[in-house]
């Protein structure tokens, strides 16, 4: 049997973990001087609040070692096998962890087979890998099928976010102090997605509704070019109007209806309130990654 296991920031829809064997390696925010599981947060409750947190801001952990130690061990005795999918390398330390962790189960379980793949991303566009994996698994693929299939969709999806400020990117070290300067002085706001693993700006305006309006634009070329696989509108923060819109407008260009989703809280403290959209195109997104898809990949 094959077990997959992926993390909490790849949030992954209920309706996609039922009727499989998924597992959710959870990572931890602190504040308010305690520790939350944040597969056990009442995530909508805690934006409402995060705006307020910036002086303060709320600090993030992954997975424990013991945690991905006993998950492969106890899918090594069962003679399981695993696919993992991780939050991107340069933004957590998770599949480190995990490759540490099935390291040590395989220097005494030689026939334990295993491979964990940095998805170089989180939210959905680490999520939706985790999907087509298991509609691969369900049509009756190999672990190395299915591994394949992973690193394709790696490959034709991203994400896209606008933040409302630069603050709580300045604060967790994601984007130096002059750039948030002067964002704040001048009100530029930017197009930010995920490229080789790291968050690169893409686009720079001077409102928050061009830069909705850009992030759209980008989300429509993409579909005109590469096709339109999956999609889904993300937000960080309260629910608002701006919201709202970005919903209306990825469901024109989709041409149907768009689920809301929160983004982990994990990644939600570093970005600070924002909106954004994940989505799988059909074919490969140019300019996603340099480097090729066995970089990625770990294999026991």
């Amino acid at each position: 049997m094959l077990r997959i296991i992926t993390d909490s920031t790849a949030s992954l829809p209920e309706d996609a973990k039922r009727g499989h064997d998924v597992t959710i390696a959870p990572l931890y925010v602190r504040y308010d001087g305690e520790e939350h599981l944040e597969t056990e947060m009442d995530i909508d409750a805690f934006y409402d609040t995060l705006a307020s947190r910036i002086d303060d801001i709320p600090t993030s952990s992954q997975p424990s070692q013991h945690f991905f130690e006993s998950f492969f061990e106890d899918a090594a005795k069962a003679g399981d096998e695993v696919l993992g999918l991780f939050v991107s390398s340069a933004l957590s330390g998770t599949y480190e962890g995990a490759v540490r962790a099935a390291r040590t189960v395989k220097s005494h379980n030689i026939d334990f087979r295993c491979v964990l793949i940095d998805s170089t991303s989180t939210g959905g566009d680490e999520g939706f890998p985790v999907m087509d994996v298991i509609d691969a698994y369900d049509a009756g693929m190999s672990l190395e099928e299915c591994a394949a299939v992973a690193q394709n969709a790696i490959m034709c999806s991203r994400i896209l976010f606008v933040p409302e400020s630069l603050e709580f990117l300045r604060a967790g070290g994601r984007i130096g102090r002059a750039a948030a300067l002067l964002g704040s002085v001048i009100k530029v706001v930017p197009v930010i997605t995920v490229l080789d693993g790291t968050p690169q700006v893409i686009a720079k305006v001077r409102t928050m509704k061009r830069a909705v309006e850009e992030m759209v634009r980008t989300f429509r070329a993409d579909v005109e070019q590469f096709g339109l696989k999956r999609v889904i509108v993300h937000y960080i923060g309260p629910k608002t109007e701006t919201l709202e819109r970005l919903r209306a407008q990825v469901e024109e260009v989709a041409g149907r209806k768009v689920d809301l989703m929160p983004v982990s809280p994990v990644i939600g403290v570093h970005v600070g309130p924002a909106v954004g959209i994940s989505y799988e195109c059909m074919r490969y997104v140019q300019g996603k990654l340099e480097m090729q898809p066995s970089e990625l990949v770990f294999t026991a």
